[in-house]
C-alpha cells in the first residue's frame, strides 16, 4: 500500500526533469513549454479514408498521455468558430438561467468567482439537438477519446466559466482518486493508483481566446508518472514544487487540450478586467468505469436521433461525423443490464444503445419507431 510516507519532493522532481522532444512525436507542429502541441488544419489536410492517420495519431496520443509529458494540445480542433460561439450562447444562457435560481456551485472556487454549469452534455443535447450532434461530431475529440479509452466511451461535461479576478485552484489530480483526501486514497492498493487513470481523459475546449493573463490551466509535465501522487494534494512542499515549475500555455478559441486525470494540474488566476474564461471541460470515461454524473442517456438519444436524421439527410454530418455525435450520446456499453429479460442473442453481449440508435439510422427509422424501439431496450435492462 502507498502512504504519505512515500511522498518525496526530490522523486517527483526528478520524474518531471525528462525532456519532451519533438523528434519522439512525428505528427506535433510544435513543442511549446514540454507540451506537443497539434496543428489540425494540417492533420486534416492528412487525413485518409484508410484511417491510417488517425491510427498513427492516436498511437503518439497513448506515448504522450502515459510516458510522455501527459498533456497535449489540438490548435484548431474546432475550426468552424461559428458553430463554437453557437454553443457558448447555449452555455451562456444555461448559466443566466442558473443563477436566476441560485444553482452553479463549484467544488473549487469561492461563490460567484466561477459559474459552472454540470452535466452541460445532457443540458445542450435537450436544449438544441442539432446543435449538439454539430458539435460533438468532431473527429479530432472522438479520436482522442478512442485513442486513450478504446470504442464505448461516456462523455460527460462541465461548463466553467472563470470571471475576472478568479483564483487560481490548488494543484491537484482527477476523478477518480482525485476527489479522494490523501487518507481516502491511501485505502486503495498500488496496482489501483496505476490503473486508474486508464479509465479516465481529460479535457478541456476552449470557447474563447486565453491570454495567459486570463489564467488557462497550469500543467505539470510528466507528473502523471509520480505514483503516489494522489497522496500529495494538500502538501505544501508539492504545492511549492508545482507553483515553481508547472508550464501554462495561451489557448485560442477552437483549441483542445486533453491530458491524463493523473496529471498535477490547476486552473490559473484570471487576472484580467474583462475575459470570462470560457471552458468546455470534458470528463470522459472508459466504458469499463463509472463516470463522475448521472446522465440520461435515454432522453439525449431520444432528442438527438430526429435531429441526425436531419443532418444527414441534409449532407451537413457524413456517416463518419454521425457516429462521432452518437458516440457522446448513447451508452455504448451493453452492460450492467438485466440478462433474464435481455440475454445475449447471437453473441456475447446484447445490443447496446448506441448499437440500437446506430442501427435505426443506418435503416433511417421513423422517430416514432425508434422512440419505441429505445424504451424497449431502456425498460427490459431494468433490474
Amino acid at each position: 500500500m502507498l502512504t504519505p510516507a512515500d511522498c518525496r519532493v526530490a522523486d517527483l522532481a526528478a520524474i518531471t526533469r525528462a525532456p519532451t522532444l519533438l523528434a519522439d512525436y512525428p505528427h506535433a507542429a510544435s513543442v511549446t513549454l514540454g507540451v506537443p502541441v497539434y496543428d489540425c488544419a494540417a492533420l486534416r489536410e492528412r487525413a485518409d479514408a484508410g484511417g491510417v492517420l488517425a491510427r498513427a495519431l492516436q498511437a503518439e496520443w497513448v506515448r504522450v498521455w502515459m510516458d510522455g509529458p501527459g498533456v497535449l494540445v489540438l490548435q484548431g480542433a474546432y475550426a468552424d468558430h461559428t458553430l463554437v460561439d453557437a454553443v457558448s450562447t447555449a452555455f451562456m444562457q444555461m448559466i443566466e438561467a442558473q443563477r436566476e435560481h441560485g444553482g452553479g456551485a463549484d467544488h473549487f472556487a469561492k461563490p460567484g468567482a466561477n459559474d459552472r454549469v454540470w452535466n452541460a452534455l445532457q443540458k445542450l443535447c435537450l436544449r438544441d439537438p442539432a446543435l449538439f450532434a454539430r458539435y460533438y461530431a468532431n473527429e479530432m475529440v472522438a479520436w482522442a477519446c478512442v485513442a486513450w479509452l478504446g470504442p464505448g466511451y461516456q462523455v460527460t461535461s462541465q461548463v466553467n466559466c472563470v470571471n475576472p479576478g478568479g483564483a487560481a485552484q490548488v494543484a491537484h489530480r482527477d476523478y477518480h482518486l482525485g476527489f479522494f483526501d490523501a487518507a481516502g486514497a491511501a485505502r486503495y492498493p498500488e496496482h489501483v493508483h496505476r490503473l486508474s487513470p486508464g479509465l479516465t481523459l481529460q479535457g478541456a475546449l476552449a470557447h474563447v481566446d486565453m491570454p495567459v493573463e486570463s489564467g488557462p490551466t497550469l500543467y505539470l509535465p510528466h507528473s502523471q508518472k509520480y505514483l503516489p501522487g494522489y497522496l500529495v494534494s494538500g502538501q505544501p512542499a508539492f504545492q511549492e514544487f508545482f507553483d515553481a515549475h508547472h508550464v501554462q500555455l495561451p489557448l485560442r478559441k477552437g483549441d483542445a487540450v486533453f491530458f491524463n486525470p493523473a496529471l498535477m494540474h490547476a486552473a490559473g488566476h484570471n487576472r484580467t478586467p474583462d475575459v470570462r474564461r470560457l471552458a468546455n471541460l470534458l470528463q470522459v470515461s472508459s466504458a469499463f468505469g463509472r463516470a463522475m454524473e448521472a446522465v440520461d442517456r435515454q432522453a439525449m438519444s431520444a432528442a438527438a436521433y430526429p435531429a441526425l436524421q436531419a443532418l444527414r439527410a441534409s449532407g451537413q454530418l457524413s456517416v463518419r461525423h454521425m457516429e462521432h455525435a452518437v458516440a457522446a450520446c448513447a451508452e455504448g456499453y451493453a452492460f450492467p443490464t438485466n440478462l433474464d429479460r435481455d440475454p445475449p442473442a447471437g453473441g456475447l453481449a446484447p445490443p447496446s444503445q448506441q448499437a440500437l440508435m446506430l442501427l435505426a439510422l443506418q435503416e433511417n427509422w421513423p422517430v416514432a419507431t425508434f422512440h419505441s424501439a429505445l424504451r424497449a431496450h431502456t425498460e427490459k435492462r431494468l433490474a
